[in-house]
């Protein structure tokens, strides 16, 4: 009987500290999602990848701009978002703890300006993932295709077709022509 209560009295404590003191977490804790504003290229990967949609895009073409929101009341810390990012600008931090005074306080924003069309001035994507764009393609040097997928990066989907048609048609008719 002895042995039995000098066993019990080593085994330690029965429960941590916690809320009296901080919880120790460990490495790859799940945390709430830590968004960098200055890597962050608005491509929406996290959002399209968020389960709970607790991740939101809002574009506003009259301001030219896109809005990157999260609701920290929906996120659910699968780390998703973290999988998708390009650019590692969201990943799961340590902290979980959400207590608020008020439900509007779980939700964090960040704005982002659009690109303007060089050709017909409409905005039609995020400023920052274009110039990344450009960016990753002019590591490729000497590439006469990635050169000219440089010039054209700062025009609209609608701009490129349109060109597309017209030098298709020209081509067309050059080749009637022959």
């Amino acid at each position: 009987m002895l042995k039995t209560l000098r066993n019990a009295f080593k085994t330690g404590d029965a429960t941590v500290k916690y809320p009296f003191a901080p919880l120790e977490t460990v490495p790859d804790f799940r945390g709430k999602p830590e968004h960098d504003l200055e890597r962050c290229i608005a491509c929406a990967a996290c959002a399209v990848a968020c389960p709970p949609n607790a991740i939101q895009m809002a574009t506003d073409l009259k301001a030219g701009t896109i809005t990157w929101s999260i609701d920290y009341g929906r996120c659910i810390f699968c780390g998703r978002c973290e999988e998708a990012c390009p650019v590692e600008a969201i990943r799961l931090g340590d902290e979980f703890e959400l207590a608020v005074m008020s439900k509007s306080d779980l939700t964090e924003d960040a704005t982002y300006a659009l690109e303007c069309c060089s050709e017909c001035g409409r905005y039609f994507a995020p400023r920052k993932q274009v110039d990344y764009a450009c960016r990753v393609l002019a590591t490729l040097e000497g590439n006469a295709e990635a050169d000219e997928s440089i010039e054209v990066a700062r025009v609209c989907p609608e701009c490129k077709r349109r060109a597309d048609a017209v030098s298709a048609l020209a081509a067309a008719r050059a080749e009637g022509g022959r």
